[in-house]
């Protein structure tokens, strides 16, 4: 089934939690000093950075349906309750065993135990002389205490020594540590001395010294389910001898664009045509989430073999992602091909830009496929806001969105009433503390060169109209990996 659907859908309503924290970000310039700032007619002297005033709308807030739900309206419904639907649908890949270097960057998905003690023998923590506590315990620079060097003990070596009172033995950092011996002295705290050394400090019983199992011993998990691989997991992983690890594999995901005008990159667009352009972006912001995504490029017009191209996609993905021009009046032969393989449903989400979105779970698999905007600015705030929190969840990530700040805004902000504005804009640290924001661009410059400069999305609420200079809104930093 296809066509708009009436809001009554979805999985619930219940808001997800943003977290708000500190996020490095270049210094704004310093204001300069002048009279009293503004105020804000309807909320007398406006905040201090770090207060949070209640920015409402002029007009009041938008009337709820009589059942209480958060829509705007039957055909409209909240940015929430599409991305619950879609957060709902989305599928867990079943884990997989990698090399350990190709799992950097994914969640394990085992509790590795160690069979093996980290370090495997005692062994000396840095360069000097393996000795015994009680024969160096009263030596001072002015009153050294001289030990005989009976041998050398080396990194690697297998054949393990011994020494007796009033004997040491040099020693290497991550060499074996003499039978014996029960601290290292450091040699710089001795004369450096080859047959005899004098120790001009006295360090207490097991300075210096790696004991067997100190680390992890046999039987100790070395890295739990849930915990991201990285460069320090991978180093453990390979000390307790694992050369492959159980992970959360990266989702699959196809990128495609839909439209009679696209033309790609290579080509030089005719009057009327434009270049496809979201197909590389979208495929590079879910590489950014996390995703293994493939960019399949432009959708062909002939229904049998646009029906073939979609059904072969549904195949190798988890998860599907079309931009296009998607509208209620009528469908055009890609809403046609969607539908026929499966219930697929456009909306209107009160969001803007980009209030046409698309979901469905298709094909024999029931693979989730998001339909996206096809204009470019749009469709990467789409990604933003329903793409990239369900790359995440797939991927088993406890922190689905970005993380938020609170910044003052720098300028005017309007927004339509009932819709989720998103701007991009420029967030900078406040000289004072906290952050500034300003939109970017003026109303003349190219969309995607605007976008390009932007650093973070403005997010101004659906009961918002107005911000006035020197208010405070939320910020969505869009650091890239983060």
């Amino acid at each position: 089934m296809s066509g708009y659907d009436d809001g009554n859908g979805g999985s619930g309503s219940s808001r997800v939690n943003r977290d708000t924290t500190q996020v490095d970000m270049p210094m704004a310039p310093p204001r300069p000093a002048g009279p009293p700032g503004p105020r804000d007619a309807r909320t007398g002297p406006l905040p201090a950075v770090g207060q949070v005033p209640a920015q409402r709308s002029l007009t009041g807030p938008v009337p709820l349906p009589a059942d209480g739900r958060s829509d705007a309206s039957p055909m409209v419904r909240t940015v929430e309750r599409h991305l619950d639907e879609i957060l709902a649908a989305v599928p867990q890949p079943d884990p997989i065993e990698l090399a350990v270097l190709d799992a950097q960057g994914l969640l394990c998905a085992e509790d590795v135990v160690s069979s093996r003690a980290l370090p495997a023998f005692d062994q000396a923590a840095l360069d000097g002389y393996a000795a015994r506590a009680e024969d160096i315990a009263a030596a001072t620079v002015a009153r050294p205490v001289e030990l005989a060097v009976v041998g050398e003990s080396v990194a690697g070596a297998s054949t393990p020594t011994a020494i007796g009172p009033g004997l040491t033995v040099k020693v290497a950092a991550g060499a074996m540590l003499p039978a014996g011996a029960d601290v290292v002295v450091p040699g710089v705290w001795t004369d450096q001395g080859a047959a005899r050394v004098a120790v001009q400090a006295g360090p207490p019983a097991g300075s210096y010294v790696r004991r067997t199992g100190d680390d992890v011993a046999p039987g100790d998990p070395a890295v739990h389910v849930g915990t991201p691989i990285g460069p320090a997991q991978i180093s453990l992983l390979a000390a307790v001898g694992r050369d492959r690890v159980l992970v959360r594999p990266r989702p699959r995901v196809v990128v495609l664009s839909a439209g009679t005008e696209l033309v790609e990159v290579s080509a030089t667009p005719a009057p009327g045509q434009v270049v496809d352009v979201n197909s590389y972006a979208l495929t590079a912001a879910a590489r950014d989430a996390g995703a293994d995504a493939y960019r399949w490029g432009i959708l062909p017009t002939d229904p049998r073999r646009l029906t073939e191209v979609l059904e072969s996609q549904l195949l190798r993905s988890d998860l599907v992602l079309v931009s296009g021009t998607f509208t209620s009046s009528g469908f055009d032969a890609v809403q046609e091909a969607l539908a026929g393989l499966g219930d697929m449903r456009f909306r209107q989400v009160a969001m803007h830009p980009g209030p046409a979105q698309g979901f469905g779970r298709l094909g024999r698999d029931e693979v989730p496929v998001i339909c996206v905007p096809g204009e470019p600015v749009s469709a990467l705030v789409a990604f933003e806001v329903f793409v990239r929190p369900a790359i995440r969840l797939m991927l088993g990530k406890r922190q689905l969105f970005r993380r938020t700040v609170q910044a003052i805004a720098g300028q005017q902000l309007l927004s339509p009433l009932g819709y989720r504005q998103y701007l991009h804009g420029t967030v900078m640290r406040h000289p004072d503390g906290g952050y500034v924001v300003e939109p970017v661009g003026e109303a003349t410059d190219a969309l995607l060169a605007r976008m390009a400069r932007a650093n973070c999305l403005i997010v101004i609420d659906e009961d918002v109209t107005e911000v006035a200079a020197g208010g405070l809104v939320t910020v969505m930093p869009l650091l890239l990996g983060g």
